[in-house]
């Protein structure tokens, strides 16, 4: 067992390069299980660099500074955040308010209606396996409900944090996209000499991030506004929260449009019942969701490396599990990471020519 393992490793990691690969990864990844919080804002203004390096190009290329173009698009960028907080905000936290009074009322519905299926199925249902559903959910949701006061005034403390994202993040936006130049030269500086393979992995992934982030931005955009129209016009109670939930929900792929699928159905139940305008919103939601799978992610992410449905479920959960919200955002692209590094230990691949992008 041992030789084969030998023999393995010195098939993989005789090349000097295919070594300091490996380092890298392990290193990298030290690091942000380590010091992942501290550096989490550094990682946020990245992701948003990663977004408006696209219009600070295209300004570039027809001839403006670099300087001004940066400027000109986190100004932009800020002022239609701040527009849509301050249009959105309001209605989405008056609607959550609503909504959570309200719950006792849909809960009370749902056990009422969950009583009757003992004399509608007796041979399937008896009376006392609901007595101990009704129990175990409502220990469930006196748990859930004590977790989210716990977290609404232990997050009274990160006050203090959001404004530093609030101020650093823009400056360091704003520099990572005025110097990236200087900073991928710097970046390739410290690189070891023997980075045929991390040039390769490198190339792959910073057009893959750049890709997915746009991508995924331009998702949730489209698919959140879509669904506010569409609950709106059909008169669907909280259909601005709603619509901005299934706009999050792409974040998660699969896991996020089913969970989301379960709010939604349980307003619209409460709201007019086993009825035709129930069945239609949910043909609706369904619609917008097959659109969305079958047309949108296709054409966004037409660039993106393809990847197994059944690896993007693993990709979640575990760098979910990892990193929370971040290591779910990225899931596709570390998922894409892993494939390009083992790709790249098991070819030998031309060398790359040498470049100050990594």
């Amino acid at each position: 067992m041992l030789n084969v393992v030998g023999r393995w490793y010195r098939r993989k990691f005789s090349d000097p390069d295919a070594a300091m690969l490996l380092i890298l990864i392990v290193f990298s990844t030290a690091i942000l299980l380590l010091w992942g919080e501290l550096i989490m804002p550094v990682l946020v203004a990245a992701v948003i660099a990663y977004l408006l390096d696209w219009p600070v190009c295209r300004l570039v290329n027809v001839g403006m500074g670099r300087s001004i173009a940066s400027t000109i698009v986190l100004l932009a960028f800020l002022a239609v955040t701040v527009a849509m907080f301050i249009g959105l905000l309001p209605i989405i936290t008056k609607q959550s308010v609503n909504l959570i009074q309200e719950t006792p009322v849909i809960w009370q519905q749902a056990q009422d209606w969950i009583l009757t299926l003992p004399d509608k199925y007796p041979k399937y249902v008896q009376v006392y396996q609901i007595h101990q559903m009704m129990e175990g959910l409502n220990d469930k949701l006196v748990e859930v409900g004590e977790s989210l006061i716990s977290a609404s005034f232990s997050n009274i403390a990160n006050v203090a944090a959001l404004l530093v994202y609030l101020i650093l993040v823009p400056l360091m936006v704003f520099f990572m996209l005025k110097d990236k130049l200087f900073f991928l030269a710097n970046i390739s500086k410290i690189l070891p000499k023997e980075r045929r393979l991390i040039s390769q992995v490198g190339h792959e992934m910073n057009a893959q991030i750049a890709n997915y982030i746009r991508g995924k931005v331009i998702e949730i955009l489209i698919v959140g506004a879509v669904s506010c129209a569409t609950f709106v016009l059909m008169d669907l109670r909280y259909a601005i929260l709603l619509g901005v939930l299934v706009g999050l929900s792409v974040l998660i792929p699969y896991i996020g449009a089913a969970v989301v699928t379960i709010p939604v159905g349980i307003v619209a139940m409460f709201q007019w019942g086993i009825s035709p305008e129930f069945w239609y919103l949910m043909i609706a939601y369904g619609i917008i969701q097959a659109l969305d799978g079958n047309l949108l992610v296709p054409v966004l992410f037409s660039e993106a490396v393809s990847l197994h449905p059944l690896y993007i479920i693993i990709a979640v959960l575990v760098f979910g599990g990892l990193w929370g919200f971040w290591g779910v955002f990225f899931a596709i692209p570390l998922a894409t990471l892993v494939k390009a590094v083992i790709t790249a230990w098991s070819g030998n691949p031309a060398p790359l020519p040498e470049t100050t992008e990594v």
